[in-house]
């Protein structure tokens, strides 16, 4: 349980059921763990309402610290991905490493069934194939489904899911939250980066590494960046000064420079094909028929939660990869992003974005080599920064040496003093979790 209404309504669902339940909170993230003093603590407000909503429905609550095993599987990687210019998507291996990995290798098995369910609040259902295999299906609402978080999952994690609230929109569950008077009823949904918040957060480890913002139409800097982690493909770049908006088109990390052309519509925005390394398929000795044929697997992808599925083609390629040719061009996508591909309301596995290939991009970029050399680009970045400082108003300036920036470092010192996690002696049972 996560403290949200979605995983308190998961709860009262299942205890209308004859379940043993019991309830597990993930403390994966505190602020507390780099600054070593009490500002900070986001987790407990939400470890109090887990613990009024499992006293309200009668059932026992355990916290577990998987703070270490978040830093090292998920977020650490994740900023060696933002800092390459790349886009991750941790919340998707979060599902994978941490909810169904870490916290199910910390959880006991039940003596007599030798298996545990494993009961999450995220908007998914699990269907079962015709030989008996867990699927992993889309929600009855779309508009709040997270099938696409939780693509990564192994079968086996799969195999001991339960979702509750999978049948039920998000208004449903309102409903019943307040139906229940459960204390979470009223509760705002949470938003950001899993455990850790908005983007913005993850900044402060990251070392500033400016570089210059380039118009990919006319060659010409336009402005400068604190680092290619700072923009996202497809997003308005808000480069001040322009006759018109301007959206981040690509990254060359080569260069340090980040790429805008103008209107959110532009050719050079748009992707019908992606190529994706680390494919791990749901059923991981049972990929879908037709995908190592020339013709490949008609399917439907996402490469973000709220993108609408898009039909595609789905192949591999000569190199192992996974070819993904869409029937409509996708616009923004951006390598480092996950791409997950669903048969229907099937989802069957996901892979990271390795490559695009917009012909646009590929055609200019023998142009960018050909034409861009260091001596303009540092000229142009120069003068773009002295007209900066001179217009700077009341949004104030940053020090030469980037003290506004916290310097990378693994900050872990308590980490180091975390103890053994002494709750795998949780009790057996239903365990009960947020998505």
């Amino acid at each position: 349980m996560s403290g949200g209404v979605d995983s308190s309504v998961a709860a009262r669902l299942l205890a209308n059921q004859d379940y043993d339940l019991s309830a597990i909170f993930m403390r994966n993230w505190d602020t507390r763990d780099e600054s070593g003093t009490d500002k900070g603590c986001e987790w407990e407000k939400d470890w109090e309402d887990v613990q009024r909503v499992c006293n309200s429905l009668g059932i026992p609550c355990t916290m577990i610290d998987l703070s270490r095993e978040y830093w090292n599987r998920i977020f650490q990687p994740a900023l060696d991905v933002w800092e390459s210019g790349s886009t991750p998507n941790p919340d998707v291996w979060c599902n994978r490493e941490i909810k169904f990995g870490a916290l199910l290798e910390h959880l006991p098995v039940n003596p007599t069934t030798g298996v545990s369910w494993f009961a999450t609040g995220h908007y998914a259902r699990k269907g079962w194939s015709s030989h008996g295999r867990p699927q992993l299906l889309s929600a009855k609402d779309q508009t709040k489904d997270q099938s696409y978080y939780l693509s990564s999952i192994s079968e086996q994690g799969l195999l001991r899911a339960l979702f509750p609230i999978g049948e039920f929109t998000k208004v449903q569950v309102r409903e019943l939250a307040r139906k229940y008077q459960l204390e979470t009823a009223e509760r705002p949904e949470s938003m950001g980066l899993c455990f850790v918040g908005e983007r913005g957060k993850f900044n402060s480890y990251l070392q500033p590494k400016p570089g210059p913002i380039i118009d990919f139409t006319t060659q010409n800097v336009i402005g400068n960046h604190e680092g290619l982690w700072t923009y996202t493909i497809g997003e308005n770049a808000k480069v001040a000064g322009q006759p018109f908006k301007t959206f981040v088109s690509h990254k060359d990390p080569i260069k340090n420079a980040i790429y805008v052309v103008p209107g959110s519509s532009h050719q050079a925005l748009l992707e019908h094909r992606v190529i994706c390394k680390d494919w791990k398929w749901i059923w991981n000795d049972s990929p879908p028929p037709g995908i190592s044929e020339p013709a490949g697997f008609r399917a439907a992808v996402k490469v973000r939660h709220r993108q609408d599925n898009q039909t595609c083609i789905a192949k591999i390629a000569q190199d192992k990869s996974l070819e993904i040719i869409t029937d409509e061009p996708m616009r923004g996508v951006s390598p480092g992003q996950v791409a997950a591909l669903w048969d229907g309301d099937w989802c069957l596995g996901c892979g990271v974005i390795a490559s695009t290939s917009n012909s646009l991009l590929q055609s200019r970029q023998i142009v960018h080599d050909d034409r861009m050399n260091p001596p303009r680009t540092a000229t142009q970045c120069n003068q773009v920064q002295k007209q900066k400082n001179l217009t700077s108003t009341s949004r104030g300036k940053r020090s030469p040496d980037h003290s506004g920036f916290h310097k990378r470092s693994p900050k872990l010192q308590s980490f180091q003093q975390i103890s053994p996690d002494q709750s795998s002696k949780a009790p057996v049972g239903e365990i009960l979790l947020d998505g």
